[in-house]
């Protein structure tokens, strides 16, 4: 994934570009100016529905991202890597255990990313979440820059399970996707890294 897609500068741009737009209203106000104040505030009102509209639009009739095992999947310079998944050869179920890289791209600052969750979906749509281990590595650690670590986790799924793909994403917290033009927005699904 790029460190940065076209949509995120654009983002950054409008989101300045408002808090302009509501200084310069209320300077209006302020000044006794309140058709101007008001006319500002329906275009700046008008400008955000559109861009919604789009980010809606674009979350509809977008195509679920697909990766595989050695993609890195990036937010901001942290990024999340599936670099193995195996079972135990044992003749019972034995849970799929998968290795995951966390990296820190960035130069100069430590890293780490809150409210990150990974779980495994198959094809008929069922969750498998990690068994719980109090010793694995936390995916929110922060990382110095540049530094890696490997998180191992464990999940329950049957061996006949077909399709399997883990799933990295983020539970809790403000939704900031649904602000940007990007995977994961409101109505589509997550990214997917294929296991089998």
């Amino acid at each position: 994934m790029p460190l940065m897609n076209i949509f995120e500068p654009l983002f950054l741009l409008l989101a300045l570009v408002t808090v302009i737009t509501l200084i310069t209203a209320a300077a209006c106000a302020v000044a006794g100016k309140w058709a101007r104040a008001g006319r500002i505030l329906r275009r700046l009102g008008m400008g955000a529905a559109v861009y919604f509209a789009v980010a809606v639009v674009v979350s509809i009739v977008g195509q679920r991202r697909e990766y595989h095992v050695g993609d890195p999947q990036c937010f901001d310079d942290w990024c999340i890597t599936v670099v193995d998944a195996q079972r135990a050869a044992t003749p019972h179920d034995s849970p799929l255990e998968v290795s995951l890289r966390l990296t820190n791209r960035a130069q100069r600052v430590p890293m780490g990313e809150k409210g990150t969750v990974v779980y495994l979906t198959d094809a008929q749509g069922r969750r498998y979440d990690p068994q719980a281990d109090s010793i694995e590595v936390p995916l929110e650690t922060k990382l110095q820059p540049g530094q890696s670590v490997i998180a191992t986790r464990r999940f329950a799924v049957p061996r006949d399970a077909q399709g399997v793909g883990l799933i990295y994403t983020h539970e809790g917290g403000f939704p900031i996707e649904w602000l940007i033009i990007s995977e994961g927005g409101w109505f589509q699904k997550p990214p997917i890294v294929h296991l089998n």
